[in-house]
């Protein structure tokens, strides 16, 4: 099954998509329908009141205002040699707002005070239960599903300090969706190929199967922490080929577009823009 939450009618909906077209149903994104309760695949499954072209959907960040937005730092191996760091002991977590989100084809709004915008091909994974102290074989049944997400990064500000959150939550920078794809459909994100490029020019390229921590690890790891919830987002980590570590350094900069796919999930286009 595939999710979506789309801008229609001066507000949003939350869509199932049928071939190529998406059935609303009644909610205002995909996180209002997975806190619907245990059911909500049922829910989704049942006639929408009415449909759109898929061609001519206008794609609202996939969860709107997620309780929590978790990101993980340093996860691919590559990335971890091109920046010249050892393999962690523990996933290095840190988070993320959701007045960064955008939907997958809005235009990135560069920032007026960094000139270091850089970008992040990341696995999305999306909560759809609630999980507390959940071991490794059991992490897997509390995910909704999986996502893109590009964890556009304020270099400059993300290095001022040893805290990473003041360059990873600038509003209106981070493109997640367009859609929610459930686990069965892509054996749950295990090897998937991901891309990144800049005007058509490839900056990153991989696999999932290449993550340091796994999904499940990542899942069991946060909810000894704190409670997952329905509509929590998990922000996998980026393989090599940032920005930051070209030499010399690569950043975004006004006009430029931004495009970025994950084998089975989908792509996100988006066009960079003055503030």
């Amino acid at each position: 099954m595939r999710l979506t939450t789309v801008r229609v009618n001066g507000g949003t909906s939350a869509g199932r998509v049928d071939a190529s077209r998406i059935e609303l149903l009644p909610f205002a994104d995909v996180g209002a329908l997975l806190e619907s309760g245990t059911e909500w695949r049922k829910t989704a499954e049942q006639p929408g009141a009415s449909a759109i072209d898929i061609e001519t959907a206008d794609f609202a960040p996939l969860i709107l205002r997620p309780e929590k937005i978790f990101c993980v730092g340093a996860n691919y191996r590559g990335h971890l040699d091109e920046i010249g760091l050892p393999e962690p002991e523990y996933p290095s977590i840190f988070a993320k707002f959701s007045r960064a989100l955008i939907g997958a084809n809005d235009p990135i709004e560069l920032p007026a005070n960094s000139d270091s915008v850089d970008w992040e091909v990341e696995l999305g994974v999306v909560i759809g239960r609630v999980a507390r102290h959940v071991t490794e074989p059991e992490a897997l049944d509390a995910v909704a599903g999986y996502t893109i997400i590009n964890d556009v990064s304020m270099r400059d500000w993300q290095v001022r300090t040893s805290q990473f959150l003041q360059g990873k939550t600038f509003e209106q920078t981070s493109p997640i969706g367009p859609y929610l794809v459930t686990p069965d459909e892509i054996d749950h994100a295990q090897r998937l190929e991901m891309t990144c490029s800049v005007d058509g020019h490839t900056m990153q390229r991989a696999c999932t199967e290449d993550m340091l921590f796994s999904v499940a690890h990542i899942v069991s790891y946060l909810s000894s922490i704190i409670t997952l919830v329905p509509g929590d987002v998990i922000a996998t980590g980026t393989p090599a080929g940032v920005g930051a570590f070209h030499r010399p350094p690569r950043y975004l900069t006004a006009g430029q577009v931004l495009s970025t796919a994950i084998e089975g999930l989908g792509d996100q286009t988006n066009r960079c823009v003055a503030p």
